[in-house]
């Protein structure tokens, strides 16, 4: 480990000034189970966070879609194109 590393781990309070492993703090503890959030909490949670979320508008949504189609269409013929011109290549090499 070099001392780059050592103070990285050192700044992020993984290891003290000596180097030795930093003892844990009651936070990073595993939670018990008594702490658990019920089912609902849970829900409500995840209804807040989902408000947080930048959606895209409908015409966003189109163009985004219609780009996607496009380049799927494009890499497949392309895909096609090449492994079908190749394989007529070969024959040709094969038969002459």
């Amino acid at each position: 480990m070099n001392r780059e590393q050592k103070r990285l781990m050192q700044r992020q309070g993984q290891v003290g000034a000596d180097g030795a492993p930093a003892a844990r703090r009651a936070q990073d503890a595993p939670r018990r189970r008594s702490e658990r959030s019920s089912p609902r909490e849970f829900f409500r949670q995840v209804r807040e966070e989902m408000r947080q979320v930048s959606w895209p508008t409908r015409p966003e949504v189109v163009n985004y879609t219609s780009i996607v189609l496009f380049v799927l269409v494009f890499m497949t013929s392309l895909v096609f194109g090449l492994g079908w011109s190749l394989s007529k290549f070969v024959a040709f090499l094969f038969i002459k």
